[in-house]
């Protein structure tokens, strides 16, 4: 696979989204943000602004979300969009890749989980680095421990904001495993 021809898709946060933008740049790698209006990037390089109409395609219930993601999101307008803006990266992308931290009930901390709960919906390949543990999971119908490598010419990158060195050790390493020995 060569890596001129992948697309990054994110939304541009700072933290993971935007050291995966950052590794995606280093290696030649296309990169695409999707944002709403009013929404504030850490990473403002490829950005996508999806109107109103594109938004709300990837309109889902509140009460769904939380009901999967075992949390209270409450009907806020920037909760819908942010919530929006990840279903598109998701549906853009074959493959997920997302940083943060598995829950006991196999979901992912914060509106990263969002995403995970997404790709396993849509039967994307999906991988998470779980900062506490410092290790790659791959979703098998479980979680289980992985070293994956970029294996699509469509991926998302996306985590937590607040990235830790070993988060941000663990993206390096992937763009270096999946594009060193082009």
């Amino acid at each position: 696979m060569e890596r001129t021809h992948c697309t990054l898709y994110s939304s541009g946060l700072k933290g993971a989204e935007a050291t995966f933008g950052e590794e995606a740049e280093k290696y030649g790698v296309n990169e695409v943000v999707y944002s709403f209006e009013s929404h504030k990037l850490c990473r403002e390089k490829n950005v996508v602004v999806l109107d109103q109409e594109e938004l709300e395609r990837g309109d889902i219930s509140m009460e769904l979300a939380s009901r999967m993601l075992n949390r209270t999101y409450y009907e806020t307008d920037k909760i819908r969009k942010v919530l929006q803006t990840i279903f598109h990266m998701v549906n853009s992308g074959h493959q997920v890749f997302v940083v943060g931290s598995i829950q006991e009930d196999d979901s992912v901390k914060g509106g990263t989980g969002w995403a995970v709960e997404l790709a396993k919906m849509f039967n994307r390949p999906l991988h998470v680095f779980d900062q506490p543990q410092k290790k790659w999971f791959t979703w098998r119908n479980e979680w289980q421990e992985d070293s994956p490598k970029i294996e699509y010419d469509t991926f998302v990158g996306s985590g937590t904001r607040y990235l830790n060195d070993a988060g941000r050790d663990a993206i390096g390493k992937l763009f270096s495993d999946s594009f060193d020995g082009e």
